[in-house]
């Protein structure tokens, strides 16, 4: 019976150091056998780079490559979507919290990666809405913000990015003792760091300057990071943060944006014991939350109305993470704007882990 299967024919050449990786024009390959192994499928195919003679196979282009269990990727994207901490995802897994966490980060790189792909032409067209979601990593010593750039009609999230602060309020004499020793051990959060990374998430969101609406809260670091921002044109619209959050408010796509990180984050709960232990984890799993919103979740729960990408004009239909997370995406091949650089390499660190582990596999995503 004739196969209804497409054969594979691999896009590119998988190594970085081959002048075909980035551009095709030219590139030959040959079959180069096939290895067997226990997972579907159990025959994989082998291919050579006829340039730089690299080998490789179909599972280089897959997101579950390397993997010792390539079914729990998607598993675990839909389980840490449905807002499941790691421990619970482990269980019903049976695999190791560690292996939860290592594939969340995997997932994470791969949403930066397709976040920083989608084919936007010309200038924006929307208005920017923005807004900093406040919460916390390793303990409450450390808060953080990470700032939203989300499209007025489209609700389309254009960019992300995270800022370390100082913990503030009200603090008994003992607390204060606390945070001075942990500032004199690893250092004072930049005091100027929501104006920098909010005004590097428009330079994301729009990336050539233009005429631009940007509708905010009353945050002073706001102006300050427009001020930044040379050869925008920009007009500010604010909304005072004590505005009744419902469909009705100039800043409504952005507060949806920061309740569906609270109702589909673990680590993002109130008062829940699933918080992250590091600022890069935070940041992953945003831009996997992120990916997933911009082009699987539908506009509208009970409406319908298409994805955020759809009414962006980025997509054609609606993508299932199956379609968004099953082939891999090179870093090589996607030029990532800083500081999203710096997320996929997982350079982000965070007060009290000595030692935070970097993303430094050569042939892994």
């Amino acid at each position: 019976m004739e196969s209804l299967v497409a054969p594979f024919a691999p896009p590119h050449c998988p190594r970085t150091g081959c002048r075909y990786h980035t551009c095709t024009e030219g590139w030959r390959w040959i079959h180069f056998g096939s290895y067997r192994r226990q997972c579907v499928p159990q025959v994989v195919a082998r291919f050579r780079c006829c340039h730089c003679g690299a080998t490789f196979s179909t599972q280089t282009f897959r997101n579950d490559y390397w993997l010792r269990r390539p079914e729990l990727l998607l598993a675990i994207a839909h389980r840490l979507l449905a807002c499941s901490g790691y421990r619970q995802v482990a269980r019903e897994a049976r695999c190791a919290p560690s292996t939860v966490m290592g594939l969340a980060a995997r997932l994470g790189r791969q949403a930066l990666l397709l976040l920083a792909q989608a084919p936007r032409q010309g200038p924006l067209s929307e208005p920017l809405v923005i807004d900093g979601f406040e919460g916390f990593a390793y303990s409450q010593y450390h808060p953080l913000h990470l700032h939203l750039g989300v499209g007025a009609q489209s609700h389309y999230t254009y960019a992300l990015t995270l800022s370390r602060l100082r913990r503030k309020g009200r603090m008994r004499p003992g607390q204060k003792r606390r945070r001075a020793a942990i500032e004199a051990r690893y250092g004072r959060a930049e005091p100027r760091a929501i104006e920098l990374d909010m005004a590097a998430a428009i330079r994301i969101a729009v990336p050539t300057p233009q005429a631009l609406t940007i509708r905010s809260d009353d945050h002073p670091a706001y102006p300050r990071a427009f001020r930044r921002l040379q050869g925008y044109a920009i007009g500010h619209e604010g909304t005072p943060s004590t505005e009744a959050r419902t469909s009705d408010n100039p800043l409504f796509p952005v507060n949806l944006m920061d309740l569906q990180l609270r109702h589909n984050s673990a680590n993002h709960k109130r008062e829940t014991i699933a918080f992250s232990k590091r600022h890069q984890a935070v940041l992953e799993r945003a831009a996997l939350l992120v990916a997933w919103r911009n082009y699987s979740k539908p506009f509208s729960e009970n409406h319908g109305g298409g994805t955020p990408a759809m009414r962006a004009g980025l997509a054609e239909g609606p993508l299932s993470l199956e379609r968004l997370f099953t082939y891999r995406r090179f870093p090589g091949r996607i030029a990532l704007p800083e500081p999203w650089d710096r997320y996929y390499r997982r350079e982000i660190d965070t007060p009290g882990i000595d030692h935070p582990r970097r993303h430094q596999l050569r042939l892994a995503s």
